[in-house]
C-alpha cells in the first residue's frame, strides 16, 4: 500500500526493473535507480487485479477507466496531511481535556441548553 497516495487505484510497472509500483516515491524509495521513461505504461487495477497496457501518445478521456471493470484510476490525488490532535471521547460528556476555564463554561452552557429543549 502506498503512503505517498492514499486512494491509489492501479500500480505501475516499472520499465527498467519490471518491477510493481504505487507511485514513482515508492520507486525511488525501494530502487537504486531512476525510473526509465516510456511511451507504453503497463497496469494493474487494484479492483479487479488485471494487467493492462496504454499507449501515452494516443491517451483519450476513456482511457482514464480501467478496460476491464470500468474502474475509474485517474483522480484527485489524496495525500496524507500532517495533523496533531487528540483523541478522547465526546466533549458534552467529558470536557476535562479543555483545560481552558472559558470553553468549559461555554461546553456547560451547551449542555444546560439541550436540556432545556
Amino acid at each position: 500500500m502506498c503512503k505517498h497516495i492514499l486512494n491509489a487505484q492501479v500500480s505501475i510497472r516499472a520499465p527498467c526493473c519490471r518491477k510493481w509500483f504505487d507511485c514513482p516515491e515508492c520507486h525511488a524509495e525501494e530502487s537504486d535507480h531512476k525510473l526509465a521513461k516510456t511511451l507504453e505504461m503497463s497496469f494493474m487495477c487494484k479492483k479487479c487485479r488485471k494487467a493492462f497496457r496504454k499507449d501515452m501518445t494516443k491517451y483519450e478521456e476513456s482511457d482514464e477507466y480501467c478496460p476491464n471493470c470500468d474502474n475509474h484510476y485517474v483522480i484527485d490525488a489524496k495525500t496524507p496531511q500532517e495533523m496533531v490532535g487528540i483523541e478522547a471521547e465526546d466533549l458534552r460528556v467529558d470536557s476535562r481535556i479543555i483545560r481552558d476555564e472559558r470553553e468549559r463554561s461555554r461546553m456547560k452552557e451547551i449542555d444546560i441548553s439541550e436540556l432545556l429543549d
